[in-house]
């Protein structure tokens, strides 16, 4: 963050400060991170109090200062010096952040406080030339949004979320990891409602936006894909006219918001002849289903070989792709830069090969249909390419998809069995999960292709006894499944030298 005073802070939040005198106020400053983990904090940094549903980050705020916090910004005095806003009845539900005893609305003061300081800070790095890109989608923002940040990294200094901070604490607070020295902030916006989008791209306006798709994650919440493609829409919209717009043109109802910017469009494709700006074609995928493509840009080409899994990368690469383009990369930076970028947010499509030839596809920290069905296809194609492979699907539940969630698994376990996978293991017990089951057994599996388990631990266990060298396993489900741990421990447990197949 650029240093301010905490007096400065004060009246951008609009908070009165406590237990600190205006003249020490004045000259005191935040000239390290903000933080909401008071184990997090560093010296000279701002700790966020903020109430949850396991403890109140107020408990903590001394904590804080003692570990180097100038100050708190909280929601009532904490007895060290702080910046306080006052709380007002509202609603707890900000996006999927719900504080579950936050009963005077005290978290959703400080995430407006965080806010509007975020805001603030944006606005002065944007005049000294700060270049913002957002990326939405229903599916592939973090792979993109990792992308996008290894192809800048070679144009300037580059700040991105780790892993999916794209909500009401994690952008602001995203935003707030920029200094003067930072030459692009990339961010993730994830939404839970109708104007979600739009709250966080006023806090930091995106000269570049990316939108990669409108699928059915979020179903549950947004009642019907015309809903979400709504929603997904208020990101070009926030774009000023001089800005620029990138759409998959792949997917239909991204194209179709090429009609709701001001800024200008560039289009990506991957089917040759679209009459895109920047296109991909002959599209290959090695044995770990690496893509390989023609990168095509204002009429020039180049090879690219991706490090990163899956034939969905195809398109996420071209969005970077096109982020870096606009940012004055030349193409041969790109795909230098693209052939290097492996996942590098956590439990995201990561494939590591253990010494006993056990492939382990590590994609568990989120799923919905669209994803589940690129991390089928995936095991799928290394199974088949690798020479007959033996491929476990290891799947959990895809939360969020509202009264579609039983049609939804159902097709999943259809799909793994249309996809010749080897072994279906269902983790979980629930109407979903009975579903996939009953999807898999009713499109042909018999036997012990299809496994229903109760929990991770029952899974890891069938898994430890059964699986045998050359197997690929992928581990996938949204992550409240809790299959992360899972995966991590087939990955360690006889894990040794990779054979480059890592991100």
């Amino acid at each position: 963050m650029i240093a301010l005073s905490l007096a400065q802070i004060a009246d951008i939040v609009g908070g009165r400060l406590v237990d600190i005198s205006a003249e020490d106020a004045a000259t005191t400053r935040v000239t390290g991170t903000v933080e909401f983990d008071s184990r997090a904090v560093t010296p000279g940094g701002l700790f966020l109090a903020l109430p949850g549903a396991r403890s109140d980050g107020h408990d903590h705020a001394a904590a804080a200062v003692a570990a180097g916090a100038v100050a708190v910004l909280a929601a009532r005095p904490v007895g060290v010096p702080a910046i306080v806003v006052t709380p007002t009845p509202a609603t707890t539900d900000r996006g999927g952040l719900v504080f579950e005893h936050d009963a005077y609305g005290a978290g959703a003061a400080v995430l407006e406080a965080l806010a509007k300081l975020a805001a603030a800070v944006a606005a002065e790095l944007v005049d000294g030339g700060l270049k913002v890109i957002g990326i939405t989608g229903s599916s592939g923002k973090t792979s993109t949004k990792d992308l996008v940040a290894a192809v800048l990294a070679p144009l300037g200094e580059v700040v991105a979320p780790p892993g999916s901070f794209n909500n009401e604490l994690g952008h602001p607070w995203t935003v707030l990891r920029a200094t003067e020295s930072t030459d692009f902030l990339v961010l993730e916006m994830s939404a839970r409602r109708r104007g979600n989008i739009a709250e966080l791209a006023a806090i930091a306006v995106p000269s570049i936006a990316v939108v990669l798709n409108v699928g059915t994650a979020h179903l549950g919440e947004f009642g019907s894909r015309e809903a979400i493609a709504e929603t997904k829409a208020e990101l070009p919209q926030a774009v000023p006219p001089e800005g620029a717009v990138i759409l998959n043109a792949d997917d239909t109802a991204v194209a179709a918001m090429a009609e709701q910017t001001r800024a200008r469009v560039v289009r990506v494709s991957r089917e040759p002849g679209s009459h895109a700006d920047v296109w991909a074609e002959a599209v290959t995928l090695d044995a770990l289903a690496r893509p390989r493509f023609r990168l095509h840009a204002g009429g020039r080409q180049v090879d690219v070989a991706l490090a990163v899994h899956g034939d969905h990368q195809v398109s996420n690469a071209l969005c970077a792709a096109a982020v870096a383009l606009e940012c004055g990369a030349t193409l041969e930076q790109v795909a230098t830069a693209l052939a290097s970028a492996g996942p590098v947010s956590k439990h995201r499509m990561a494939v590591v090969t253990r010494d006993d030839g056990v492939t382990i596809v590590n994609d568990a920290y989120n799923a919905n249909p669209d994803s589940m069905r690129a991390g089928l296809k995936a095991l799928a194609w290394m199974a088949r390419e690798g020479g007959g492979r033996r491929s476990w699907a290891v799947l959990g539940e895809m939360a969020e998809l509202g009264d579609d969630a039983i049609s939804e698994h159902d097709n999943i376990g259809r799909l793994a069995v249309r996809l010749d996978v080897s072994r279906l293991i269902v983790v979980g017990t629930g109407r979903a999960m009975s579903a996939m089951h009953h999807g898999a057994v009713m499109e042909g599996s018999w036997g012990s292709e299809v496994t229903m388990v109760p929990d991770a631990d029952a899974a890891l266990a069938l898994l430890r006894a059964e699986l045998r060298p050359g197997d690929v396993v992928l581990v996938k489900a949204s992550n409240a499944a809790g299959l992360g741990p899972l995966a991590d421990a087939l990955v360690t447990e006889a894990a040794g030298p990779t054979d480059g197949a890592n991100g």
